[in-house]
């Protein structure tokens, strides 16, 4: 695990954008979200990703911890958490346009299709509108993304159209629904990392 690398000079490349203080901490907080364990459930993360970084929307949280999940057993390892967050936070355009393809492939077949572009704007959308039927706003919209984005003409997004699309353009890079921090969150925790001065168990709602 992590745990027995910490002590090797390779730890910059092996766990991306943290230095090897920054991973301890990040490991110290592991330890207190699972008790010592090495398995990090799905709700302690979800409490995560809600209490530090202020998400709220249950589907987009569950395929986040997806996007984490690399070997898909339910739970987050240590390396799943370290290398996660690396992303999640420092990640570059490449990697980030990686992980929200990733959010939004919601059956992991390597492309977004209408489908998915469909029920992410609806489970984004629906909260905002006061409409009777915003199904068919929605339909209008996955179109417009497709005339957009769709660079090879398949009707479908894969990960080149995606990266292409958000290239031209960054604002697409969350298209389909927010998956990274906003800034204030991801620039708090950041500090706090960096300084030290984190807070151990940061799935508790803070007062």
């Amino acid at each position: 695990s992590i745990d027995s690398r910490l002590s090797s000079s390779g730890i910059n490349a092996e766990y991306g954008h943290f230095s090897k203080e920054e991973v301890e901490r990040l490991l110290t907080m592991y330890n207190a979200l699972t008790a010592g364990g090495n398995r990090l459930d799905r709700n302690k993360f979800r409490d995560v990703l809600h209490n530090t970084f202020d998400m709220t929307d249950d589907i987009l949280m569950d395929r986040v911890f997806r996007a984490f999940d690399k070997d898909m057993d339910s739970f987050l390892s240590q390396d799943e958490w370290v290398l996660g967050l690396s992303v999640f936070l420092r990640g570059t355009l490449e990697e980030r346009v990686a992980y929200c393809f990733d959010v939004y492939d919601m059956n992991s077949d390597g492309y977004i299709s209408r489908e998915e572009m469909f029920q992410m704007l609806k489970n984004s959308m629906v909260k905002q509108t006061t409409e009777e039927d915003p199904d068919e706003g929605i339909k209008d919209i996955v179109e417009l993304v497709l005339k957009k984005m769709d660079h090879d003409h398949d009707n479908r997004l894969s990960m080149d159209d995606f990266m292409k699309s958000v290239k031209e353009e960054d604002l697409l890079l969350e298209a389909f629904g927010p998956c990274l921090p906003d800034t204030k969150f991801r620039e708090k925790f950041l500090a706090d990392l960096e300084s030290g001065n984190v807070d151990i168990d940061i799935s508790q709602a803070k007062s």
